[in-house]
C-alpha cells in the first residue's frame, strides 16, 4: 500500500478486478467518492460475453451501474452519481472518468493497466484538494502503481479475517484434566452439573467462560491422549453446554475409519451428527479431510439409509498449466479433478490381505448409483433434498461461488466443505479472502454447524517431512 498524504475527501479509483472480485464494492466506501475509468468500462464490456462466472459476474455489476444511471439526468452523471444505502441514505458519490485527450505514461507501453494508471495520474494532478487513491487486486499493477508514485491499495473490505493466521482452528485444547477425568476444569473458574438426556452426557458450566469459545467448537483436555472430549452446544458470557463425544477410536468406527488424535475423533463427530448440517474441515495434505468425509458419507447413505445420495464436486483449477478440454460425459470431463476421490475409495474398500475392490466392475456400479460427481458450474439452480454433498477444495472458490453452493440444499442435506488456505490456485484469492474463510467465518456462531482444522499427517513421514520443511 502506497498512500501519499491524508486528506479529508478521497478518491477511490476502482480496477476492473475489484468488481469483478466483488459486485457490491461501489457500496463499500462510506461517505468517500468511487470513481471508475472508461478504461475499466471497456473491459468490463469485453468480460461480458460468455456462461464462465467472470462473465456473470461483469454482467451483474453491469446491471448495476446501468441502475444507478438510468435515474438520474446527464448533468447528475457529470456532478457525481449519489450511492443509495440501506435506509434510503445517500453518502458517496459515482463518478465515471473519461479523458479524450489522456496522454500514456513515458516509456511505458499501450495497455488497460497503464491506462488506468496514466488516468489515475491525471485525476491525482486535476484534484489536488483530495486524496486519488487506486484499488486493485492486480498485485503487479500495485507494485508499478508504487514505483510510479501513484497511491494504491488493495481491496480488502471481503476479508474474513483481518489477519490470513486468524482463521480459527475450531478447538480449545487445554492441559490435561485431573486424574479424576472429569474434565478440564483446572483452567476455569465454573461450577460444573453433569446430566445424562437420551444416551447422551451434557456438562452445564456456570461462571466465567472463555471468551474464544463458540458454538460448534471443540473442548479437550488433550491432542492425542484425551480424556475429556465435548462439542458446546450453548455458551454465554457466564454459562455453556457441552455435549461429551463418541469416541470413534476404537470399536466405533466409521465404516472401518478410526480417528487418531482428538482433532479428527471431532471430524468424525460432526460429519455423523444429525444436528450439524454444515461442517468445515480444514487442514494441510495428507491429514485424512477427505478420507473420513468420504467414510462418514458411505455409513450414512449405504448403511443408515439416512441419505439417498452423495454428491461430490471441487473446483475445476489446475496447479500448473491446463490440460485443455475434455471428451466425454460430464463425470468423465471431472475424472481427473477427481484423483482424491478416487484415491481413497481405493483405501476405504481394501480389505486386510491389501487387494481393494475398487477396481472392480460390480463395485463401481453400487457405489455409482449412489455416488455422483458433478462439476460446480452445472450446479446453480439445482436443489439437493436427501443429499450429502461435499465441497472439495474449497479455498479456490470465490465467496459468491461458495453461496451459490450452499443454497443447493434442500430437504435432509448435509454439506460438508473441504480446504486448505496454504494452497490457493485461483487468482486474486487470499487466504483472508477465499470461499474456506468465509465460511468458517459467517458460520461460526450459526448452531447448526462446525469447523476443525486438522493437524497431524497420516500418509507418511516423508508427506509429514514435506509439510514441515518445504
Amino acid at each position: 500500500m502506497v498512500r501519499l498524504d491524508k486528506k479529508a475527501k478521497r478518491l477511490y479509483v476502482l480496477d476492473t478486478n475489484v468488481l469483478i472480485h466483488d459486485p457490491a464494492a461501489l457500496y463499500q466506501f462510506e461517505e468517500h467518492e468511487v470513481v471508475i475509468p472508461m478504461t475499466v468500462l471497456e473491459e468490463l464490456d469485453k468480460h461480458k460475453n460468455g456462461l464462465r462466472e467472470i462473465a456473470r459476474t461483469a454482467r451483474q455489476v453491469s446491471r448495476t451501474l446501468s441502475d444507478l444511471t438510468n435515474e438520474v439526468t446527464f448533468d447528475e452523471i457529470q456532478r457525481g452519481i449519489p450511492i443509495p444505502r440501506a435506509g434510503g441514505t445517500t453518502l458517496g458519490v459515482l463518478r465515471f472518468l473519461c479523458y479524450s485527450d489522456l496522454k500514456p505514461l513515458e516509456h511505458l507501453e499501450e495497455s488497460p493497466d497503464n491506462r488506468l494508471l496514466a488516468e489515475t495520474c491525471r485525476l491525482r494532478d486535476e484534484r489536488p484538494d483530495a486524496s486519488v487513491i487506486l484499488v486493485s487486486k492486480d498485485i503487479n499493477l500495485r507494485v508499478k502503481a508504487a514505483a510510479l508514485r501513484v497511491p494504491v491499495e488493495d481491496y480488502l473490505t471481503d476479508r474474513a479475517f483481518s489477519d490470513s493466521d486468524a482463521m480459527p482452528d475450531g478447538a480449545h485444547i487445554t492441559a490435561p484434566a485431573a486424574e479424576t477425568g472429569d474434565g478440564p476444569w483446572d483452567e476455569l473458574d465454573v461450577d460444573v452439573t453433569v446430566e445424562r438426556i437420551d444416551h447422551h452426557t451434557f456438562y452445564q458450566l456456570e461462571g466465567p467462560i472463555p471468551g474464544d469459545w463458540h458454538l460448534g467448537m471443540l473442548v479437550s483436555d488433550s491432542e492425542n491422549g484425551a480424556s475429556f472430549e465435548a462439542i458446546v452446544r450453548e455458551v454465554e458470557p457466564y454459562r455453556a453446554r457441552l455435549q461429551l463425544l463418541t469416541n470413534y477410536r476404537h470399536k466405533a468406527g466409521v465404516w472401518g475409519v478410526h480417528a487418531h488424535d482428538s482433532r479428527q475423533n471431532f471430524a468424525l463427530n460432526l460429519l455423523m451428527d444429525d444436528d450439524i448440517d454444515l461442517v468445515t474441515i480444514a487442514g494441510s495434505a495428507g491429514t485424512g479431510k477427505t478420507y473420513m468425509t468420504l467414510a462418514a458419507a458411505f455409513q450414512q447413505t449405504l448403511d443408515a439409509k439416512r441419505f439417498e445420495r452423495i454428491v461430490f464436486t471441487r473446483a475445476p483449477i489446475s496447479m500448473g498449466e491446463d490440460i485443455g478440454y475434455l471428451p466425454g460425459t460430464e463425470e468423465e470431463k471431472m475424472s481427473p479433478w477427481m484423483g482424491a476421490f478416487h484415491d481413497n475409495m481405493d483405501n476405504l474398500l481394501r480389505d486386510e490381505s491389501g487387494e481393494t475392490s475398487w477396481d472392480n466392475g460390480a463395485t463401481r456400479q453400487l457405489l455409482g448409483s449412489r455416488v455422483q460427481i458433478r462439476a460446480p458450474g452445472f450446479m446453480r439452480g439445482r436443489t439437493l433434498n436427501d443429499t450429502f454433498l461435499i465441497i472439495d477444495e474449497v479455498q479456490n472458490f470465490t465467496p459468491k461461488q461458495v453461496k451459490s453452493l450452499v443454497t443447493r440444499a434442500g430437504r435432509n442435506t448435509k454439506i460438508v466443505c473441504l480446504g486448505n488456505v496454504g494452497q490457493i490456485d485461483t487468482p486474486y484469492l487470499t487466504a483472508n479472502t477465499c470461499g474456506m474463510a468465509a465460511v468458517v467465518q459467517r458460520f461460526r456462531d450459526w448452531p447448526h454447524a462446525g469447523h476443525v482444522t486438522l493437524r497431524s499427517v497420516e500418509r507418511s513421514r516423508l508427506a509429514l517431512a514435506g509439510e514441515e520443511l518445504l
